[in-house]
């Protein structure tokens, strides 16, 4: 999920916490709306958001209700995701209450996927479905699509990811701090890590925040993360968990991170002490690390690619929105939802509050594609994470995925804490990962 940068800070407890939907029966008079609806009729749609999807911000309710004198948009947002959830899964299970368009958060777009997609308006059944299929990344119009070929969303964000690092701190630490010479020194986690060993032998300082910043961008680098093709959880038996976890736990083990809890106050303040050099960081990141930093920030970053990113990148983000089937203005619905992701708007949300597109025509356009970031030392950021969104594998993601990484995490944390043996917290995580899913 991106967030403009009036209220990054805000929305960083808003990233820890979870989004979970629940779903309802669709409705069998679709045909009959659809065939009464008068486009040009007076008209008040309600959108709920999470967070901050900006579309407020940039401008794009106001300019869809120029285009449209009839429609008058109204949005109920939510600042955290927890919160939000709260009250959608309430609605959801009264069968009122709900909004004309619902966001989707990406934590939990699995869930709706595999339990709750009748709620949904399926949009790969609408007559412009190519179209519409043709805007989007194939794995982001994947994540949202189900195994018989319901899509419940249309993708607003996105979060390839990239790896940002302090060139001052480099550079006290004998490192290059070209972005193309550093982007030289990790071609692979196994390189990164060789690159943090020096790091803490000349300083004496962890070259990254958390382990698990190497774990989740890393996870999803490989055939499968957390589930197999049919979306089952397989954690202990997955190849992408079981590299993932070597590189992260190396990196625990040995002392090369700060152990940070990310989003935490210490994880916070520590952007600006530099208890930390790199990090693994999706699009939006960028705007968060100018929140905790300001003006004293400016140019000490910079931006290479993700170490693995040449054989597969890597994602961090990013929503959706949803059309509950029985709403009272479901066609109207359609146009707004189906207009705010198109590729014209998304390069509008990208130019205004910098969330980078899942569409690669958006991605494509000279305004994102060209575009560069002054304050991380004018790195080419359009060009940078447009690799990372080429890149990105359409990954199998399940309903417990985020509840399967924090397992992970936690297991990572006892390592570098408590010295945990890594392959008794493995085990550790193996557990909670079960216990989580009901296993």
């Amino acid at each position: 999920m991106f967030h403009s940068t009036r209220s990054r800070a805000a929305w960083g407890a808003a990233l820890a916490a979870v989004l979970l939907t629940a779903g309802c029966g669709g409705s069998d008079d679709a045909s009959a709306d659809a065939a009464d609806y008068d486009p040009d009729a007076p008209v008040t749609l309600t959108v709920g958001t999470f967070g901050t999807m900006d579309f407020d911000n940039a401008g794009l309710y106001e300019e869809y209700m120029e285009l449209h004198p009839n429609v008058t948009i109204e949005q109920n947002n939510v600042a955290q995701s927890a919160a939000y959830y709260k009250s959608l899964q309430t609605r959801l299970a009264a069968g009122s209450g709900l909004d004309d368009i619902q966001a989707l958060e990406i934590g939990f777009i699995a869930d709706v996927v595999a339990n709750h997609a009748d709620a949904f308006v399926d949009f790969a059944a609408e007559e412009n479905a190519d179209e519409l299929e043709s805007n989007f990344y194939d794995w982001k119009w994947g994540q949202a699509t189900t195994q018989d070929g319901q899509t419940i969303g249309l993708g607003t964000d996105s979060g390839p990811q990239a790896m940002c690092y302090r060139k001052d701190l480099f550079q006290q630490a004998g490192l290059p701090t070209d972005r193309t010479e550093v982007g030289e020194l990790w071609p692979t986690w196994d390189a990164y890590l060789d690159v943090a060993r020096e790091y803490k032998t000349t300083t004496g300082n962890p070259i990254l925040d958390s382990p698990a910043s190497i774990f989740s961008s890393s996870v999803y680098q490989g055939d499968e993360a957390y589930n197999d093709e049919d979306g089952n959880p397989i954690p202990e038996e997955s190849s992408g968990v079981e590299r993932a976890w070597g590189f992260a736990s190396q990196a625990a083990e040995e002392g090369l991170t700060a152990n940070l809890s990310q989003f935490g106050d210490e994880w916070n303040a520590a952007f600006s002490n530099g208890a930390f050099a790199t990090i693994a960081c999706p699009a939006w990141m960028l705007g968060y690390i100018n929140s905790q930093m300001g003006d004293a920030g400016a140019g000490l970053w910079d931006i290479a690619p993700l170490p693995g990113s040449s054989e597969s990148a890597s994602n961090w983000g990013g929503s959706f929105l949803g059309v509950p089937a029985d709403g009272d203005n479901v066609e109207a619905a359609k146009d707004l939802a189906e207009w705010l992701t198109a590729p014209e708007q998304q390069i509008k949300l990208f130019t205004e509050t910098a969330h980078f597109p899942s569409s690669p025509t958006a991605a494509d356009d000279p305004q994102v594609k060209d575009a560069v970031n002054e304050y991380f030392s004018g790195a080419p950021t359009g060009e940078i994470f447009g690799a990372a969104a080429e890149g990105i594998r359409r990954t199998p993601i399940g309903p417990y995925d985020t509840q399967i990484q924090e397992a992970f995490t936690t297991a990572l944390t006892d390592i570098a804490s408590n010295g945990t043996d890594p392959d008794e917290a493995f085990q550790d995580a193996i557990k909670a990962s079960e216990q989580a899913i009901g296993g």
